[in-house]
């Protein structure tokens, strides 16, 4: 059976939860000696509960700490195409325990002021209490964020949507809009041509329809609550703003599945 089968049958059993719990299991045990190596060499590096820090990327302390900083001087360097990095309002937008916002401070300066929102509570409680010098509050998956209108010269969300239901797609596109000032970018990251390997034979002719897929059956927001994005249909749920760039970046061997970039501009 493959790996698509056995997942879509997991959710149809209500069981999904439970393997991906056996997996969070798993990372800690296989990870659990270099994580306490990282600690013994970094005692002064604030750390979130294991499960936030899986729930949101992968449980290992390096990858969480040391490789985001260099993907916040990625990102950034995207940024730094279209827009000026002084004195702007950044927003990460679903910042789950802090893992790349808590670096652009370094990154970029202390004249930017710098946003992070999530649905998750415990991400925000622990962020909001260790990482100071930057605005957190919570969310609800409801498309609403408590900014006035045009805030945010520049917004991110690495592998957000791909996490949420079609419907939300429009609502959330619409409440970042709204809170993105004019000429101000938009950064997001979705499962693209390259996560075609992930779908069942049903879920690619969707797909290759232009349509949605979404791998529901669990909570909506959750790691394991899984949507895939054609081109097309980005494009169409992008048609307020200018398309920068769409970058769909090659599959390295015995790397993750890279997802598609996409830059806008209000």
């Amino acid at each position: 059976m493959k790996r698509s089968q056995v997942s879509n049958l997991l959710r149809k059993l209500g069981l999904l939860y439970y393997m991906d719990y056996v997996r969070f299991t798993l990372q800690k045990i296989k990870n659990n000696k270099e994580n306490k190596d990282f600690v013994q060499k970094n005692l002064d590096v604030q750390l979130p509960p294991d499960y936030l820090i899986y729930e949101s990327f992968q449980l290992n302390y390096r990858k969480y700490y040391t490789d985001s900083f260099d993907t916040a001087v990625w990102l950034t360097d995207y940024f730094k195409k279209y827009i000026t990095c002084e004195n702007i309002n950044i927003l990460d937008w679903g910042c789950g325990p802090g893992r790349i916002i808590r670096h652009l401070p370094a990154v970029l300066g202390s004249s930017c002021v710098y946003y992070g929102t999530d649905y998750n509570q415990k991400s925000i409680e622990w962020c909001a209490k260790h990482l100071p010098g930057i605005n957190f509050n919570i969310n609800t998956l409801e498309a609403k964020l408590p900014y006035p209108d045009s805030t945010f010269d520049a917004i991110y969300g690495i592998s957000i949507f791909t996490h949420l239901s079609e419907q939300l797609h429009y609502d959330w596109y619409n409440e970042l809009y709204r809170v993105l000032k004019p000429k101000g970018i938009i950064f997001v990251t979705t499962h693209g041509d390259n996560c075609k390997i992930m779908l069942n034979e049903t879920e690619l002719k969707i797909y290759n329809a232009d349509r949605l897929v979404v791998k529901g059956h669990v909570k909506e927001g959750h790691r394991t609550y899984t949507t895939y994005h054609p081109k097309a249909f980005m494009r169409k749920l992008f048609h307020k703003t200018e398309v920068l760039e769409h970058i769909e970046i090659k599959p390295e061997k015995g790397k993750y599945i890279p997802q598609d970039i996409w830059i806008l501009k209000k």
